[in-house]
């Protein structure tokens, strides 16, 4: 069975979300960009969410867990929580 690993930031807003990933892609680190950011608990890990099958997110976020590239910024994700930035750590099939 496929298992992922992966790490996120949790926002209120696209806008939030679009903009912490443009820091992102210039040189900010994710973990402290987290850590800073992130409304989800897992922003104490810096979003690391550990080790997961198909189906224990919810579905929008495992879509991009899934089949989105692995070590690459992913995002906005939109979601009931809110507004997702992914980053797939490992990924087996």
């Amino acid at each position: 069975m496929a298992r992922a690993s992966a790490r996120h930031i949790l926002v209120a807003s696209k806008e939030v979300c679009e903009n912490l990933k443009t820091q992102i892609e210039a040189g900010a680190d994710f973990t402290a960009t987290a850590m800073e950011h992130s409304l989800c608990p897992s922003k104490g890990r810096g979003g690391a969410l550990g080790e997961f099958s198909p189906g224990q997110m919810v579905k929008e976020f495992d879509e991009v867990v899934f089949s989105g590239e692995v070590g690459k910024v992913l995002g906005p994700v939109k979601t009931q929580f809110g507004y997702h930035l992914v980053e797939v750590t490992s990924r087996t099939e």
